[in-house]
């Protein structure tokens, strides 16, 4: 399940609702508006295999990998946001579940970087 923190605007998300990405948002249809970041993960345990999107650059964090869930903190503009989404979906290393899952990452203009639970080393991949 592909989850959007709030922080994500409303042209981003009708833009992915338009490619077909399925995903919930965080003070829509999960949770309540204003949801604070400690009450974040707790909320993602409660669900199947959620990939979290976010514009916070707290959830970049090593400690924060957990196989229940992956974190991905989009370091892009936002109207960037929902292309950047589909591009990471898209990749190779990243498309299904259970290459995600476990997994903190950071997407940017020039690649991703991202720790696995299993790995506890950062990794960079630049896009193709």
């Amino acid at each position: 399940m592909n989850v959007l923190d709030e922080n994500i605007v409303f042209e981003q998300r009708e833009r992915l609702r338009k490619w077909r990405i399925p995903f919930r948002q965080i003070g829509y249809e999960i949770s309540n508006k204003g949801i604070k970041d400690p009450e974040v993960i707790p909320l993602l345990l409660q669900l199947k295999r959620p990939t979290f999107f976010t514009r916070d650059f707290d959830y970049f964090d090593v400690q924060l990998c957990h196989p229940g869930y992956c974190l991905v903190w989009l370091n892009v503009r936002p109207d960037q946001v929902a292309g950047f989404i589909r591009r990471f979906l898209r990749h190779p290393d990243f498309r299904t579940h259970v290459q995600r899952l476990g997994s903190v990452i950071r997407v940017h203009p020039s690649g991703v970087e991202y720790w696995r639970r299993d790995l506890r080393r950062r990794t960079e991949i630049a896009w193709d």
